[in-house]
């Protein structure tokens, strides 16, 4: 079976894009055959890994506004081993819905062509509550928060788990939470460790993960169109995903094990 994460926050700028571009290279790179949906219209995921969808060519939002439209006609390769990108549609704004289904996504992702072709997909989800975001709860299967230590972001995640638990408990009930991710961290500043020390109390310090650390490193990834672990394969920011996919390999039941023979890169 094909395993779904969606990454995911109300708050915008919460380092989700980045995180599921660095996620979806890292296991890509271990051999798992993966794909990236970019569903947030500013489409930062597709161009994460160069891939920018041109005016009228098939993109993951066309599954919402283009009847009998099928995802695997929208999706493309990348220079990036193992890793194939649904880019998004930045001209989409949600008024020319033709599916207003909020399992329309969990169908196509269902869909035979998709199961034979990947291991794993990501979901980087937009910040806005809308179909689009539902969508994408409905159809996965293990939701990751990245969020900022500072307050603002511990209210986009109280607003999203608000909703997580709601879909959980109507039409996904195999929806679990793979964890807290603190993105943009600095351990030795005192409203970071205040702040995760309240989300922990408030939702569980076994869901909050190790973090990744502030790295300007993984902004100039994006500027040259790469994941971090190929434009600065030895940086902070590509350890910390490294860790971040060995983490959830013991806490997401989809996530890829490691195998004996992955040495993992000092």
């Amino acid at each position: 079976m094909t395993a779904i994460l969606a990454v995911s926050n109300r708050k915008g700028g919460s380092g989700k894009t980045t995180t599921a571009v660095n996620l979806a290279a890292e296991w890509g790179a271990r051999g798992r055959r993966v794909l990236l949906v970019d569903l947030d219209t500013q489409g930062h995921a597709g161009l994460g890994f160069g891939v920018v969808a041109r005016r009228d060519e098939p993109t993951a939002h066309h599954v919402f506004s283009r009847p009998g439209f099928a995802l695997d006609d929208a999706i493309r390769p990348t220079a990036s081993p193992n890793v194939a990108v649904a880019p998004a549609d930045p001209l989409f704004d949600g008024t020319d819905v033709a599916d207003r289904s909020v399992a329309a996504l969990r169908r196509q992702l269902g869909a035979p062509a998709i199961r034979a072709r990947f291991d794993l997909v990501i979901l980087d989800t937009p910040p806005s509550l809308d179909l689009i975001l539902v969508n994408a709860l409905v159809a996965a299967d293990s939701v990751l928060i990245p969020m900022i230590p500072h307050a603002l972001s511990a209210e986009g995640v109280r607003q999203l788990t608000r909703l997580f638990f709601r879909v959980a408990t109507t039409v996904n009930g195999g929806l679990t939470l793979a964890g807290l991710l603190p993105v943009m961290l600095n351990p030795r500043t005192t409203h970071h460790r205040d702040t995760l020390q309240e989300v922990g109390t408030e939702f569980g310090v076994e869901r909050l993960l190790s973090g990744i650390r502030s790295d300007i490193q993984l902004a100039e990834a994006f500027a040259s169109r790469q994941p971090i672990r190929d434009h600065a394969p030895r940086s902070r920011g590509a350890a910390d995903y490294r860790v971040l996919a060995d983490e959830l390999a013991g806490l997401w039941t989809g996530a890829p094990k490691r195998q004996p023979h992955e040495i993992r890169q000092s």
